[in-house]
C-alpha cells in the first residue's frame, strides 16, 4: 500500500460496517391490528367531484414534470453525483502516487528517448517565439508563420517577455511535467489532487477546470490553444500562469494583440474565426507567450514516420504538448490521453456526454498514428501514462 500524505489510497480497515445496523424495530401482531381497527362508513371510501378534479390535476402535472426534469438535468449529470464517489481504479491512483514519490530524475526524458529512431527530431526545439530569433520557415502556419510577418511584429511589441519565462530558465532544477487531455478516461480517477502536485501542467484548449478538480486538478501553469478554443470563463483563469497562443492563421496573431492590449477587434475581422472568440482573457501581458512554430513542424514530422499517407501533417494539440513538454522537463507524465475507439460509446470528452464515436467524423487529424508515437514513448520510458489509455 502507497502513502504520500493526502495523495495515498487506502482501503478502509477500520472494521466498520458498510451499511449501518438497522434500528430496533417492534413489530405490532396482525391479530392486534385487527382488533384496533374500527368500524368505517362506506362513504369514507369515496371521494368528492372537486377532489377527484384536483387528483386528476396532480396526476397529470406529475407526468409533465417526471418529463421536463430530464430534460433541464441531464442524467449523466445526476449520476456523477452519486456514481463516482469512488476512484475507479485505486491500483491506478496507487501507481501515481508511488511515481510522485521518488525523486525527480534530472534529464530522464533525453537519456530513454535515445533508443527511438525518432528521437532526433524530438530535443532541442524551441519553445516560445523570441524577439530576437524571428522564425524563417517558409511554411504558413501552423508549420511555419509565413505570411504573418505584420501580425507577429505587432503581438511581438505587446509582448514584454517573450521567450521562455526567468523561471523555466533555472538550471539545476529538476522539473516534473503533466500534460493533461481532454479524453473521457479521466472521469472518475480521483486524480486531481496528484495532478496539482507537478511543477508544469499543461491543458488543451477550452478544457475546463472548476468543477472537474476531483479528477482533473486545480491549477493551471501553461494553457495551449488557439483563439476559438480559449475558454469564455473568466473563472478558467484563476489559477492559470500562462497562455501560449498556436497560431493557424495570421489573424490569430491579431486577436492575441487585441486580447493583451484590450483593444477589441473590428467586427469585420471577427467574422473571419469559424466560431466567437472570446474578447478579454484575466492575464497579465507577460503571462501570455506564442508558441514557436517548430514545435507543430517536429511534431509532425516525427507523426508522419507512422502515417500510411504522406504530405504535411497537422498534429492534435495534445501530440503538439507532449512535445513541448520534452522540451521543458526533465519527466513527462500524460494524463486522459488515448481514443479507444472499440468502445464508440464510451465518454469522448472527460467533461461532456458526447461519445467516442463521433472522432469518427473528423478528418484533419491523424488519431492512429498519434496513438502508436505515444505508445513509443511510454514503451521506452520517456513518458509515463497515468490513466493507461495508451
Amino acid at each position: 500500500m502507497v502513502t504520500l500524505n493526502h495523495l495515498s489510497v487506502q482501503d478502509p480497515d477500520d472494521g466498520s460496517p458498510l451499511l449501518p445496523e438497522a434500528e430496533d424495530m417492534t413489530l405490532t401482531p396482525v391479530c392486534n391490528r385487527q382488533k384496533e381497527m374500527t368500524k368505517t362508513n362506506s362513504a369514507d371510501f369515496f371521494l368528492s367531484r372537486r377532489e377527484n378534479l384536483g387528483l386528476c390535476l396532480l396526476f397529470l402535472i406529475g407526468g409533465y414534470l417526471a418529463i421536463l426534469i430530464p430534460a433541464y438535468f441531464p442524467l449523466d449529470k445526476v449520476a456523477t453525483l452519486s456514481d463516482d464517489q469512488y476512484p475507479k481504479d485505486l491500483g491506478l491512483l496507487n501507481r501515481s502516487a508511488s511515481l510522485l514519490l521518488d525523486p525527480c530524475q534530472p534529464r530522464w526524458c533525453q537519456k530513454h528517448l535515445k533508443p527511438l529512431s525518432c528521437s532526433a527530431g524530438l530535443l532541442g526545439i524551441p519553445v516560445f517565439v523570441h524577439h530576437n530569433r524571428p522564425p524563417q520557415w517558409n511554411l504558413p502556419p501552423p508549420l511555419g508563420l509565413q505570411g504573418t510577418e505584420e501580425h507577429l511584429a505587432m503581438a511581438l511589441a505587446s509582448l514584454p517577455q517573450p521567450g521562455l519565462p526567468a523561471t523555466m530558465k533555472k538550471k539545476g532544477i529538476c522539473r516534473r511535467c503533466v500534460v493533461v487531455g481532454n479524453g473521457g478516461i479521466l472521469h472518475g480517477s480521483h486524480l486531481g489532487s496528484h495532478i496539482d502536485h507537478y511543477h508544469i501542467i499543461i491543458r488543451l484548449n477550452n478544457a475546463p477546470v472548476p468543477g472537474f478538480e476531483r479528477d482533473v486538478g486545480s491549477r493551471t501553469t501553461i494553457r495551449l490553444l488557439y483563439p476559438e478554443g480559449a475558454p469564455h470563463s473568466v473563472s478558467e483563469y484563476k489559477k492559470t500562469t500562462m497562455v501560449a497562443l498556436v497560431v493557424f492563421k495570421s489573424l490569430d496573431l491579431a486577436w492575441l494583440t487585441s486580447v493583451i492590449t484590450k483593444q477589441p477587434l473590428s467586427f469585420w475581422s471577427k467574422m473571419w474565426f469559424w466560431r466567437d472568440v472570446v474578447d478579454d482573457i484575466p492575464l497579465k501581458p507577460e503571462n501570455f507567450k506564442i508558441l514557436h512554430p517548430e514545435i507543430i513542424h517536429k511534431t509532425g514530422q516525427v507523426l508522419q514516420k507512422y502515417a500510411l499517407k504522406q504530405g504535411n501533417m497537422v498534429p492534435t494539440l495534445g501530440a503538439s504538448a507532449v512535445v513541448m513538454a520534452l522540451q521543458l522537463c526533465d519527466q513527462v507524465s500524460l494524463a486522459g490521453f488515448g481514443y479507444d475507439m472499440q468502445h464508440p460509446e464510451a465518454r469522448l470528452h472527460y467533461y461532456e456526454t458526447l461519445r467516442m464515436d463521433a472522432m469518427k467524423a473528423q478528418v484533419v487529424h491523424d488519431i492512429s498514428s498519434e496513438k502508436l508515437f505515444l505508445r513509443d514513448l511510454v514503451a521506452a520510458g520517456a513518458v509515463t501514462d497515468l490513466t493507461g489509455g495508451l
